[in-house]
């Protein structure tokens, strides 16, 4: 059989069987004194073989591999593997739909219409009240949940909870409205420091424990779960970590120096406590 004849035969191009002669997944029949190649049963056999890997959705490096070793015990071996990994990804797409079909069903989108389903709930049960502050720390933990997988957004989820209990929500409304009242205070204005011991107490032991496990973190490592509330904001880095630079001047950007200065020593005190 000529090329053409053996591609027609097992349903592919003549380009693809260049191609698999090019990787070295189907061996190079032997020639003509014309110089055409000559194809027999078997290298169709191995061409449909091949195409069948392929369509499986085996990797070439894959396909090759297993017909270096033809027997049926790797390539059941193979194939197993790869069932695993498509069952991993259906569930994937599966959990991307079912989240879409949510966001379908929403009247009207909003900002928290891109988290999950559970941490929009927590985000709408945390404190706003109008606070500048309060809604710039929801719009951070909005993103980390965007962000977050599946594992992180749980973990960030079971340090979220506390703060949505009554007394927490109006102790938060309070500190917010504090930090609120810093917008245009300096450093050493007389209200940061007790500002920062209640704002320290406010935050429970988990979510300081875990802040304090980011700021020591590997600083090229994938950040985990940060804290939330007031504060939370100064769990991506404190002065005199390696990434104190970005840290303060993204701060500086978006609150007073006297706010900075409160989260800096907030993060200072929660060091200490754990």
């Amino acid at each position: 059989m000529r090329i053409g004849e053996l591609a027609a035969l097992v349903g592919v191009s003549t380009r693809t069987v260049r191609h698999y002669h090019h990787q070295g997944l189907l061996p190079e029949p032997v020639r003509r004194s014309n110089g055409y190649r000559d194809y027999r049963l078997r290298d169709a056999v191995s061409l449909a073989r091949v195409r069948r890997l392929a369509e499986l959705g085996l990797s070439l490096g894959e396909i090759r591999d297993v017909l270096a070793d033809d027997r049926g015990r790797e390539l059941r071996e193979v194939l197993l593997e790869l069932d695993s990994d498509l069952a991993r990804q259906q569930e994937t797409i599966a959990v991307r739909r079912r989240r879409l079909a949510t966001l379908l069903d929403e009247a009207e989108l909003h900002p928290d219409s891109t988290v999950s389903p559970e941490m929009a709930a927590v985000l709408r049960d945390l404190p706003a009240g109008g606070s500048k502050f309060a809604e710039f720390d929801r719009e951070m933990l909005t993103l980390v949940g965007s962000m977050a997988g599946p594992d992180e957004q749980a973990r960030l989820l079971d340090l979220l909870r506390p703060l949505t209990e009554p007394d927490a929500v109006a102790r938060a409304h309070a500190l917010y409205e504090r930090l609120d009242g810093l917008a245009d205070a300096a450093p050493d204005d007389p209200r940061v420091a007790p500002l920062v011991e209640d704002l320290a107490a406010h935050i429970p032991d988990a979510m300081a424990s875990a802040m304090v496990e980011n700021l020591h973190a590997d600083p090229d490592a994938q950040p985990g779960p940060p804290a939330s509330g007031p504060a939370r904001q100064g769990a991506e880095g404190p002065p005199g970590s390696t990434n104190e630079g970005p840290w303060l001047e993204g701060l500086a950007e978006e609150m007073s120096p006297a706010q900075v200065e409160v989260l800096r020593q907030v993060v200072n005190r929660l060091k200490e406590r754990t």
